[in-house]
């Protein structure tokens, strides 16, 4: 039966098993609740709640299962850690069933889950989601789901033996944009040039550079291989428990074998030794604001920092005051601690690279945010929402 054509009365749902239960187990508890006549169903369509869609491209990807589902969209991102932004969202979301978030651009702390007694199934994309409280989903009966990119075309097969999915490609080329940005003063020199100037600074050469890259995972491995190959430049790299062989395997695997990647002493080592560092590191308690005002001072003055990962690995006040008094040459960041960024936000009200202050590149979080990407990643949303309302288990169950 179409479920695009048909409207239930009802629609069952399963909710998420407690920690003391896995999945198998709470579907045949679903099974024994309905052989004993206990209902597991709600009248009236399903309300789902679309946040952060800022291309406004995801409504028509779960058209097919009206009127199965009532769809709301909000494309403004609200602060769940601000106290008035967080009353907001709650009021905002506790009409809801379901709710498709996109990545971590709204916060899903236990105090907004507690206050959403709607809330059955929390839609994300991508398999890992820092800012969803996981127990919190747990405690409450919240069925978490992700996307497995299944939906998304993969790229071209790069001339090497590792392939990235579309997503993480995307990823290490706005690293290299930001990159060029910085050094090459694209977005300094534009906005010169639209205001009748002309030339007010020296670029700077990639090559024969030193790159460092902090965190050696498919990501910062394929930026370390498009910056030897394409530009020249020497890799070193350091994360916590990276050894050396552990590079030289890696070095193997994307063809940089004859350049190598060394490993640094230390961060600080790397800190010091690199003319641009790049930050590829997963965001948890331990990595958060790894980088503050020791790392920033260990900088060459001539050094550039370029942040593709998340804005939580930044002490962002010490690097604020280091490119604000002229002590680093500039930084790339496509991710901050909050976003979108406030109004106020001095990374936006600052003149860069006037008056003494080094230079600034920022792109609003788009390293993943492929066209290719956003829509199978809401397209698998949408099919996980399907097998939901039909009383099935998705397959990108994430908690």
């Amino acid at each position: 039966m179409s479920i695009g054509r048909t409207r239930a009365k009802t629609t069952t749902y399963i909710p998420h098993p407690n920690s003391a239960m896995n999945v198998g187990v709470h579907l045949e508890k679903v099974a024994q609740m309905r052989a004993s006549g206990t209902s597991t169903t709600r009248e009236g369509p399903i309300r789902l709640a679309i946040l952060d869609d800022y291309q406004n491209i995801a409504r028509p990807k779960f058209a097919a299962l009206l009127p199965r589902i009532e769809i709301h969209t909000f494309t403004y991102t609200l602060n769940a850690h601000s106290t008035s932004e967080r009353n907001e969202l709650i009021k905002r979301l506790q009409p809801f069933d379901v709710i498709s978030s996109m990545r971590e651009r709204t916060a899903f702390p236990a105090e907004v889950l507690s206050a959403l007694p709607r809330l059955k199934l929390l839609l994300t994309t991508g398999m890992r989601n820092a800012s969803i409280d996981m127990q919190a989903c747990a405690d409450r009966g919240i069925l978490v789901v992700g996307t497995k990119g299944s939906k998304i075309k993969p790229p071209p097969t790069p001339p090497s033996t590792q392939v990235l999915s579309s997503s993480l490609q995307a990823t290490a080329e706005q690293t290299l944009a930001l990159i060029l940005g910085v050094t090459k003063l694209i977005a300094h020199n534009d906005a010169h040039i639209a205001h009748g100037g002309w030339q007010t600074g020296f670029v700077s050469s990639l090559a024969g550079k030193t790159l460092g890259v902090v965190g050696l995972g498919k990501i910062g491995a394929h930026v370390a291989r498009m910056a030897a190959l394409g530009f020249g430049m020497n890799i070193v790299a350091w994360s916590s428990n990276l050894t050396q062989q552990q590079a030289d395997e890696r070095a193997k695997e994307i063809g940089l074998e004859a350049v190598g990647i060394r490993v640094a002493a230390s961060k600080l080592d790397l800190f010091r030794e690199a003319d641009v560092i790049s930050l590829h590191y997963v965001l948890s308690d331990r990595s958060r604001r790894m980088v503050g005002s020791e790392e920033v001072a260990a900088m060459k003055p001539s050094g550039v920092l370029v942040n593709t990962s998340r804005g939580g690995l930044i002490d962002e006040p010490a690097l604020l005051a280091a490119l604000k008094q002229g002590r680093i040459r500039g930084v790339g960041l496509d991710v901050f601690t909050v976003e979108p960024l406030p109004s106020d936000s001095e990374w936006r009200t600052t003149r860069w690279g006037e008056n003494g202050a080094g230079y600034a590149v920022l792109s609003p979080h788009m390293g993943y945010a492929e066209e290719d990407v956003i829509h199978g990643w809401y397209e698998e949303t949408a099919e996980s929402l399907a097998e939901w309302l039909d009383g099935k288990t998705p397959s990108a169950v994430i908690s």
